[in-house]
């Protein structure tokens, strides 16, 4: 037997002429509320007003910003102002080991030889983790096993610990 399979399901069914149900809507609030500035404030005031509410409703129509809709980029704007964030700087800076004073003093340098192991993402995962805490200066002498740095897993362990 054969069947039909729907194609282009990404694309939204235009309902009112040329729109969209959304941009419908868009279209409608940004007129609807064009309207009741109009009638509700003087026009020297209402006009700027008018201005920008037309044009947030054609840009949330219309617009699409990096393959996205306008709105998704608003609300990712809207949500990145209002959570916290967390900045992390450690200004301190430690004093080298007895090892690497001598290995600068005789100009070697470390060399990075790779290991055989059956994951290359997980060890090149594992070494830039390592890499990342010694740089931050959060890495303690006795997270140190066997010659092996246990792994952090995220900011807040940093602060923690």
């Amino acid at each position: 037997m054969q069947f039909q399979v729907p194609q282009f399901i990404e694309v939204e069914d235009k309902i009112f002429g040329p729109l969209t149900f959304k941009q419908f809507v868009y279209c409608a609030g940004g007129v609807g509320s064009a309207y009741l500035l109009w009638r509700l404030l003087p026009l020297f005031l209402a006009a700027p007003l008018i201005a920008g509410a037309g044009g947030l409703a054609a840009a949330l129509a219309f617009m699409q910003w990096n393959g996205r809709p306008f709105i998704q980029g608003l609300e990712n704007g809207f949500f990145y102002l209002l959570r916290t964030k967390l900045y992390l700087w450690n200004n301190a800076t430690k004093p080298k080991k007895k090892q690497e004073i001598q290995m600068t003093q005789q100009g070697g340098s470390q060399v990075y030889i790779p290991k055989l192991s059956d994951s290359k993402l997980h060890e090149l995962a594992w070494s830039l983790d390592i890499k990342e805490r010694i740089a931050a200066g959060v890495a303690r002498d006795d997270e140190h096993l066997g010659g092996v740095m246990a792994p952090m897993r995220t900011a807040r362990q940093a602060l923690v610990q």
